[in-house]
């Protein structure tokens, strides 16, 4: 993990076998991944594709995939420690330097490689990417950081005083994620002010771990023992969801041919209740105004049919909807009734006014929520990017609710629990309107033995949690049009 507490002088499991005197290719695949990241890439795109262009396979490639996703997680702390080790600021380090020294410093503190390898290593990557010059400075950086082990470190650079700007070093999140973090918890209800500090820790901590691998089977097109000969178990939370301990999800045949799929669990909960809410009325037509690319829509499209409805799936950018098209196209094999268009969101609403019984906003937002899978995000987000989202927001769930016949519903789901971009935004949403009822959203997140999920707020919308569900912290809302 990428906040675990090893020592660098323990022996490693998972240390690339094969070795070069400059550098291993696990370690070489992985700056390449950080420079893609770094120049604007997400690593959960890029990092499956240089390792498969780079032909690095089985443990080289669990080692690449530790070494991308615990660097970035661990930036922030790491940055502090290498600004102690180096005497310099990091902004005055060349850029690519600058991630090679957060390599050896994530094997030095949190990876089981031992010290003497760490270093040699890196210093041989950066003589074969960087240079001979720069290679004896990271070699001293380095020795230096292998003087200490994590928890000392930590302690060592972890300032005094303010109780946000500690964390945000000890857990590396931006300051203000963490203020926005604890926020969260006090306005969703689920902390109260005696322990909304120690809750905001348990999350941060939660955040710099890798999430399990979950499965979706979506309904009607995979059995439950398939899943389950593919080394798959069900788990307790979602009804549709399975978690595949080890191996790569690619190997599994439902997985590659669209019937199941690779989804966080919180994304499933939130589709199943989408198809939940009873509507007045005819229930025929759904519409997923932002679906690219697909996750939920592939779950919907199966619901949709089993429900005898049809679903239209919208995306704004074609690249996208092809995405959406290639997600859903085991559904259509199998006869569901799926319309994939593409369009603004902000427009469907007056295009085809009172056109749908059930509608779903999955917003673009800052993806807060999802700090364990695109850890990325926690450094690329700024507040300044706040407004132009909550606009967007807005303007699509109005969209939507336009779109919607009277009785039926909508539901305005984001993976981030920023209040801005949840509470205060439905809120101000419904006083804008008059035609607007907010229903419980906490009765329809049900988990695979019918009952409640637990801890999901004092309603009347719900928030998942990692460091409570194991899920992303994804936001619902549940609106029905009178």
């Amino acid at each position: 993990m990428g906040g675990g507490h090893r020592g660098p002088r323990e022996r490693s499991a998972t240390v690339p076998a094969q070795r070069s005197r400059v550098t291993d290719p696990a370690r070489r695949t992985a700056y390449q991944v950080l420079r893609a990241v770094d120049e604007g890439a997400y690593a959960n795109i890029e990092t499956p594709r240089a390792l498969r262009e780079g032909r690095v396979g089985g443990r080289d490639a669990a080692f690449a995939t530790e070494l991308v996703y615990g660097t970035i997680r661990m930036r922030g702390l790491y940055d502090a420690v290498i600004e102690q080790a180096a005497q310099r600021p990091v902004a005055g380090i060349d850029r690519e330097v600058l991630d090679i020294l957060r390599l050896g410093v994530h094997q030095l503190l949190s990876m089981r490689v031992p010290a003497h390898a760490a270093v040699d290593e890196t210093v041989g990557l950066c003589r074969q990417v960087v240079g001979t010059g720069a290679s004896t400075f990271v070699n001293a950086v380095l020795r230096q950081v292998s003087e200490q082990e994590l928890g000392a470190w930590t302690e060592r650079v972890v300032p005094e005083g303010d109780w946000a700007a500690r964390m945000a070093i000890r857990h590396s999140h931006p300051e203000w994620v963490v203020r926005a973090l604890r926020a969260a918890l006090l306005g969703h209800g689920t902390s109260a002010p005696a322990t909304v500090e120690a809750d905001s820790e348990r999350l941060l901590a939660t955040d710099n771990m890798a999430p399990a691998v979950m499965l979706v089977a979506r309904p009607g097109l995979v059995e439950e023992d398939e899943l389950r000969d593919a080394g798959a178990e069900p788990s307790a939370l979602s009804p549709f969801g399975f978690r595949l301990a080890e191996g790569d999800p690619g190997s599994v045949a439902a997985v590659r041919e669209g019937r199941a799929a690779v989804q966080d669990e919180a994304s499933q909960l939130v589709a199943a209740a989408v198809a939940a809410v009873p509507v007045e009325g005819s229930d025929s037509r759904w519409l997923d105004l932002c679906a690219g690319p697909g996750g939920k829509a592939g779950l919907l499209a199966m619901l949709a049919a089993g429900a005898g409805a049809s679903l239209r799936a919208n995306e704004i950018s074609e690249h996208r909807a092809r995405l959406l098209r290639q997600t859903l196209r085991a559904a259509v094999d199998a006869g569901a009734a799926v319309d994939v268009t593409v369009g603004d969101g902000r427009d469907v609403g007056a295009e085809e006014p009172a056109g749908f019984d059930r509608v779903l906003v999955d917003a673009p937002c800052t993806g807060l929520g999802a700090l364990r899978r695109r850890p990325e995000a926690r450094w690329r987000r700024q507040p300044s990017d706040l407004p132009g989202l909550t606009t967007l927001q807005r303007e699509l769930l109005t969209s939507a609710l336009d779109a919607t016949r009277p009785g039926g519903i909508v539901a305005y789901a984001t993976c981030s629990p920023h209040l801005a971009e949840t509470r205060y935004l439905v809120a101000d949403a419904v006083r804008r309107r008059g035609d607007v009822t907010v229903l419980d959203a906490r009765p329809f997140i049900r988990r695979r033995d019918g009952g409640p999920v637990g801890d999901v707020g004092d309603g009347p919308s719900a928030q998942l949690w990692p460091h409570l569900h194991g899920t992303d912290a994804m936001f619902l809302a549940l609106l029905r049009k009178r």
